[in-house]
């Protein structure tokens, strides 16, 4: 007699979400940590090689997994929660949630962000791209799944023939255009100005393909099948980014050789967030999709289970780290002044990478416990938003 093997709480392919999405919350920690302590060293974008020290390069590179893998995910999901509802019910969840999302951005983190009350400016960040994204997939759902991968392709691959467009801010396209694909400024009254950081359109057709790629996860499709249409996928993707950036051509800033390997390299890596270009989605999307396999294979290791953590409560953690940055700065700031110019800030990206894995050692248990709560209250409807 043999003894039977427990089958996981959570399955394989959920499991190789939530740790995909743990991960790029890990990297966005990164990024926010330089964001706050190293104010003083900006980056462009595209970064200016020739001025950005290899790490920090490589710092701000791995961030840029963070916003097309979370809206992608974000589409994955809204597919998995429809296997338990009908369409009008993923609908008026997509809808209820991206609008949630949008009253977050504009209140709690950007107050995150500034502790300025009322503000006087406020960026229109990675919340306000998921959750118009989530309100236009609340509408794209009734399409069926050719039509929205088509959709999704399209987006993806042409908008940036739009990159010519644009309109002043007399005309009555400045508005929804700055919001679709211009980044703008615009200042619905006297006293508060919006800038429209994440040009939402291409994330538009990021969460579409998100949506569409969700039979492959649905209960009872078959790893193997899954696993090879990932990989097929994600090859594809990344062939397509060498082609784009080899020849040098569309929509991205033309890569160069730099005086050294080392800034060669990055240059043909240095590529466009915003709005994100069709060179830089593949690359992202690309490995995301190799990253859901090698998860979904090394599902049940023990190195997975801090993944799971953060992946099981993005929003909360999203939210806590905010603050805990913001209030780890306010606290550096009247011990120590500005060292940096008008700024507190560390010498070195080493230490922005120190700062980042201590706060995640520090926000653990905070996160498993909402994490913990959040699986076990159901009941709780607007637990699900977060």
């Amino acid at each position: 007699m043999t003894t039977p093997i427990p089958k996981p709480l959570v399955s394989t392919r959920l499991q190789s979400i939530d740790a995909l999405r743990g991960l790029i919350i890990l990297f966005m920690l990164l990024d926010h940590v330089r964001e706050t302590f190293l104010l003083h060293l900006q980056v462009s974008d595209p970064m200016d090689v020739t001025s950005t020290p290899p790490e920090l390069f490589l710092s701000r590179t791995l961030s840029h997994l963070c916003a097309p893998l979370f809206i992608f995910l974000t589409g994955l999901s809204a597919f998995l929660y429809g296997e338990r509802h009908d369409k009008a019910g993923v609908s008026g969840f997509l809808f209820k949630r991206g609008l949630f999302l949008i009253v977050l951005e504009f209140t709690l983190v950007n107050f995150a962000w500034t502790f300025q009350f009322p503000p006087t400016s406020i960026y229109l960040q990675v919340i306000w791209a998921i959750g118009l994204s989530m309100v236009a997939l609340a509408v794209l759902i009734v399409l069926p799944r050719w039509a929205l991968v088509t959709l999704g392709l399209v987006i993806i691959a042409g908008h940036n023939l739009l990159d010519a467009v644009h309109f002043g801010k007399d005309s009555a396209m400045y508005v929804p255009w700055a919001i679709l694909h211009d980044r703008g400024w615009l200042q619905p009254f006297e006293g508060l100005r919006l800038r429209t950081s994440y040009p939402v359109l291409p994330w538009i057709g990021v969460i579409a393909l998100g949506y569409a790629a969700g039979p492959w996860f649905a209960a009872g499709a078959d790893a193997g099948t899954r696993q090879r249409k990932l990989v097929a996928c994600g090859l594809g993707a990344l062939a397509l980014f060498f082609v784009l950036r080899l020849i040098n051509g569309y929509g991205e800033k033309p890569w160069v050789s730099g005086e050294t390997s080392v800034q060669t390299l990055m240059s043909f890596f240095n590529i466009t967030k915003y709005p994100p270009s069709l060179v830089f989605l593949s690359l992202t999307l690309g490995l995301g999709l190799l990253l859901l396999v090698w998860f979904e294979r090394a599902a049940g290791r023990g190195w997975m289970k801090p993944l799971l953590v953060f992946g099981a409560a993005p929003m909360f953690f999203y939210l806590l780290h905010l603050y805990a940055l913001k209030i780890l700065y306010l606290i550096a700031t009247a011990i120590w002044g500005a060292n940096k110019g008008d700024y507190f800030g560390f010498d070195s990206v080493g230490a922005v990478w120190l700062c980042s894995v201590l706060l995640a050692v520090g926000l653990f248990p905070a996160v498993r416990a909402f994490a913990s709560f959040k699986a076990r209250r159901k009941d709780i409807v607007w637990l699900k938003y977060f």
